[in-house]
C-alpha cells in the first residue's frame, strides 16, 4: 500500500534583537571631567567622543550614550547609577541618572 508523504517545511529565521538606547540625563550637578571619565571608563569611547557626549548632554539635557541590545542597555544604565558622585563638586551627592529607550534604529555603537 502506497504511503502518502507530507511535505514538513520548517523555517529557521534568527531574528535579531531590537535595538535599545542608553540615555544619559543631564543634573548640572556634574561636570564635563565627570561625565568624560564616565564615558570612557563605562562605554570605551575614545576623549574626542566622551568630550562631545559630554556637550550635548550638557546643551540638550540628554544624549545617547550606546545602542545595543536590551540586556546590556540595562547593564549600562545600572553602572552609570552606581558609577558614584563627582568628587570635584562638594554638593554632589551621587551618580547621573540613565534611562534606556527603544531605538529608533541601528546606532553607530551597536556592536554587541
Amino acid at each position: 500500500m502506497p504511503g502518502t508523504q507530507t511535505e514538513v517545511q520548517t523555517e529557521h529565521q534568527t531574528k535579531r534583537p531590537l535595538p535599545w538606547n542608553v540615555v544619559l540625563l543631564d543634573d548640572d550637578e556634574h561636570t564635563y571631567d565627570y561625565v568624560i571619565r564616565m564615558m570612557q571608563q563605562l562605554f570605551g569611547h575614545p576623549l574626542e567622543k566622551a568630550y562631545q557626549l559630554a556637550k550635548t548632554v550638557d546643551a540638550d539635557g540628554r544624549v545617547v550614550c550606546k545602542t545595543t541590545h536590551k540586556e546590556l542597555a540595562e547593564l549600562k544604565q545600572e553602572q552609570v547609577h552606581a558609577y558614584g558622585r563627582d568628587e570635584l563638586i562638594a554638593g554632589c551627592v551621587g551618580a547621573m541618572s540613565a534611562i534606556i529607550e527603544p531605538a529608533e534604529h541601528d546606532g553607530e555603537d551597536d556592536d554587541d
